[in-house]
């Protein structure tokens, strides 16, 4: 009955082109985010930009789950869709949350390699790009996924060398704990590209890929 039942009612494959959507906002995202801490001028503007893009992000996920409520019949299961799509969305939220923290912390100068932490993770949402423009088809996903798992190890390595650095050479408490808690919210947007990638690599496996 299903293999009938996918011969009258068409698959929605729409849902492609709003993962694509989805990838290239959290990436537009990392790139404003690395712009911010490469030229820390104009701050609040800068923050509002990523802000404004982790807005369009929790539009075109709500707008993903209702096309997903009103489909019959989906491209792959709906809850690797729902998954796929709540953990793209996840990685603007953290990055967002960084950029505000900047603001309320009342930042006034950006210490050394944090702009290299946020440049890991606009690789990793790169990769992303990549894997979800091939997820229709499949064909190199896994290469991308790989590549984002060993950018989630450098951003885990390069984290705990800022903190132990961080620890080494700040006096003021209240600046490493402001420091500290920016440091670990990028460095969780980066954890959140591998939880993407282990969504897609469930997505080939299941379709014996």
């Amino acid at each position: 009955m299903p293999g009938m039942l996918s011969k009258i009612l068409p698959r929605e494959e729409s849902f492609f082109q709003m993962f694509n959507e989805l990838a290239e906002n959290i990436d537009a995202g990392a790139k404003a985010m690395v712009e911010l801490l490469e030229d820390f001028t104009n701050v609040n503007v800068q923050v509002e930009i990523i802000k404004s893009l982790e807005h369009k992000g929790d539009s075109l996920t709500h707008a993903m789950m209702k096309r997903l409520d009103q489909t019959f019949i989906t491209p792959i299961d709906r809850e690797d869709i729902h998954e796929l799509s709540s953990k793209i969305d996840d990685v603007l939220d953290l990055t967002d949350a960084a950029a505000s923290r900047l603001v309320t912390y009342r930042v006034e100068r950006i210490r050394p390699g944090v702009a290299d932490l946020a440049k890991v993770l606009q690789q990793a949402t790169a990769e992303i790009v990549a894997a979800v423009k091939v997820l229709e088809k499949q064909k190199f996903i896994l290469d991308h996924c790989i590549e984002v798992h060993r950018l989630e190890n450098e951003g885990d390595r390069l984290s705990r060398a800022l903190i132990a650095q961080l620890f080494d050479e700040e006096k003021d408490p209240v600046q490493i704990i402001k420091w500290k808690e920016i440091i670990e919210v990028l460095e969780t947007a980066i954890d959140k590209c591998e939880d993407v990638a282990n969504v897609m690599e469930s997505v080939v496996i299941k379709s014996g890929g």
